[in-house]
């Protein structure tokens, strides 16, 4: 049929019409399309038949056909009217078929409250060329509902409050102008639900409250241009959900409180406009939810939360657009925004995960995981190739960032000690001094164990005289002062040192012929003469009194480079600690 029209002429003919099964009628419709600039685009002929002869049939109990036939002002609210039967009384209609139908109505093409048996109900390729359509309160029986290839041209469109059997309900390729689309309340059996394609330019769209069953709900390639949709309350059940590569315009987005069963849910590709997207107290029971490569405006997008304990849910390579990005205490399995340009405020202080990977992301604004006022439970937090020219506001304690990196299992060392820095460089950005020492020593010791690694990998000699470096700055740059930044541990070191030393002098002079002369009339026993010449030899005071004799001196030599070396290492980590 003609699509792309404005405006219609309609001409009612005495001629018989015989439709392609062999129907017939005694009069034709003649209907001519007119574009927007007043211009005739076509004619398509129908066979015409009036709506009491309609009433007839219903009324008989008879099969209704209207498959390529003109329908003028068609209400069952009048049909009760005529037969004095209740206003929201159900109309019993046996079964009914109206494929490239063409209706039209002053005021509704109204199908309200209709009980259809089961079987297949047919409006494929027709068009309501005026009038709002209903469908209210209307119940289908077993059997596929096919709206697929229909023209809405009022687009005032109401299923509100209807129920349907087993069987699909096939919206496809429908194009339906300005108005407010309702499908609230409505109960679906077991079957794909199909919006796919469907063209719903302005206004509403609602499916509160609507009830899916199994079976599978497809809105893939959907578009529309700008208002609100809405399945604020709605529950679907072991269903695949279907929304790739639609385009929501700039309309506000609202899936609060939805109950996506346990199905698998696809908005990949989906284009977002700059109306606010809300998933806030969203749900699912198992599955995954995937938002890759989606586009989002200006608008708040709220993902607060959320109870999807079971549920791995991707963002991977999303554009989130300018508008904040929330998180807040929801639960997840797991929750990727791999690879995604982070412009804006970002809340992720998630009540629960065990993975979150905000890996090869780009950060230009604020990543907020710190916890507030409840505790943030993520398991595993993966940072590895961010690029970090905003800030995280984020807590090494309680938010157990030594834990969630370590545990991670799919990265390297050298990824481990990546991410380590970006915390160290991230903690002194913030002023989290104390949080920064700590991140740098966890990215140092996994820097060195990294290079172990690729050292031994080489193999050979080159395995072997790898662990003598390791080993030597293991001792003196971690064990002893925690690369500088503990100098409190140096303290510790050097008082170690400084009895080792002691010792050391005590046993060369009771079991070889090394000692410790005294220059002077003053004679102390050898434990006194091994301490106090350790400590003037570490300490590098050299008063000159007692001097090493024999293979003392080599000893007393590395004392005091020692001595030197550690007492530098003291100022350094105690300097470093004032001045932050």
């Amino acid at each position: 049929m003609t699509t792309g029209y404005t405006d219609y002429r309609v001409e009612i003919k005495n001629v018989k019409f015989t439709s392609d099964d062999g129907r017939i009628c005694s009069k034709t419709a003649i209907i001519t399309f007119i574009n927007a600039e007043g211009k005739e685009t076509g004619t398509e002929l129908f066979g015409s038949i009036e709506v009491n002869a309609i009433y007839d049939l219903i009324k008989a109990g008879k099969d209704i056909v209207l498959d390529n036939m003109y329908v003028s002002d068609f209400s069952l609210s009048s049909y009760r009217r005529q037969n004095d039967i209740e206003k929201k009384a159900i109309v019993h209609i046996k079964s009914f078929s109206a494929k490239n139908a063409f209706f039209e109505s002053k005021v509704c093409n109204d199908f309200s409250h209709a009980h259809l048996d089961d079987g297949v109900v047919s409006f494929d390729g027709t068009h309501f060329a005026k009038g709002r359509v209903s469908f209210t309160g209307s119940v289908f029986g077993k059997g596929n509902v096919i709206f697929s290839n229909t023209y809405f041209g009022d687009g005032n469109v109401e299923f509100n409050g209807s129920s349907f059997g087993e069987g699909d309900f096939l919206f496809k390729n429908a194009v339906i102008k300005d108005g407010v689309k309702d499908f609230q309340d409505i109960q679906f059996g077991n079957g794909e639900v199909s919006f796919a394609n469907t063209e719903f330019n302005s206004g509403e769209l609602l499916f509160i409250n609507t009830r899916f069953n199994s079976g599978k709900f497809n809105f893939k390639v959907a578009r529309i241009a700008g208002g609100k949709v809405d399945f604020h309350y709605s529950v679907f059940g072991d269903c695949e959900i279907m929304f790739e590569r639609t385009e929501f315009g700039n309309s506000r987005v609202d899936f609060r409180t939805v109950d996506f069963g346990s199905g698998r849910i696809n908005f990949n590709r989906s284009v977002f406009g700059n109306g606010e997207v809300n998933f806030e107290g969203a749900s699912s029971k198992a599955g995954k939810i995937q938002f890759k490569k989606a586009e989002m405006g200006s608008g708040l997008k709220s993902f607060n939360l959320m109870e999807m304990d079971d549920t791995e849910i991707s963002f991977e390579r999303t554009e989130f657009g300018d508008g904040d990005v929330t998180f807040y205490e929801s639960r997840f399995n797991s929750l990727s925004l791999k690879s995604c340009h982070l412009n804006t405020y970002l809340d992720l202080r998630l009540a629960k995960a065990q993975l979150l990977d905000i890996s090869d992301t780009i950060v230009r604004d604020i990543v907020d995981l710190e916890p507030y006022d409840f505790p943030v439970d993520i398991k595993v937090i993966d940072l590895t190739g961010m690029r970090l020219v905003g800030k995280l506001y984020i807590d090494w304690k309680r938010n157990r960032c030594k834990e969630v990196v370590m545990q991670q299992e799919g990265s390297t060392l050298r990824q481990k000690a990546e991410q380590f820095r970006i915390l160290k460089e991230n903690f002194r950005e913030t002023g989290k001094y104390s949080d920064e020492d700590q991140s740098y020593v966890m990215f140092k010791r996994f820097e060195s164990k990294s290079w172990l690694t690729e050292q031994k990998e080489k193999g050979g000699f080159t395995k072997i005289v790898s662990y003598i470096p390791h080993g030597f700055k293991w001792l003196v740059f971690d064990a002893m002062g925690l690369y500088a930044t503990n100098p409190a541990r140096v303290l510790v070191s050097m008082a170690t040192g400084y009895l080792l030393f002691s010792i050391i002098y005590v046993l060369m002079i009771l079991f070889t012929n090394a000692d410790i002369v005294s220059s002077t009339t003053d004679q102390l026993n050898v434990v006194a003469r091994s301490f106090y010449h350790s400590a003037i030899t570490f300490f590098t005071i050299g008063y000159g009194d007692h001097y090493p004799h024999g293979a003392a001196r080599v000893i007393s030599a590395i004392e005091g480079f020692m001595g030197v070396f550690l007492m530098s290492y003291f100022t350094v980590a105690f300097v470093r600690k004032v001045l932050r």
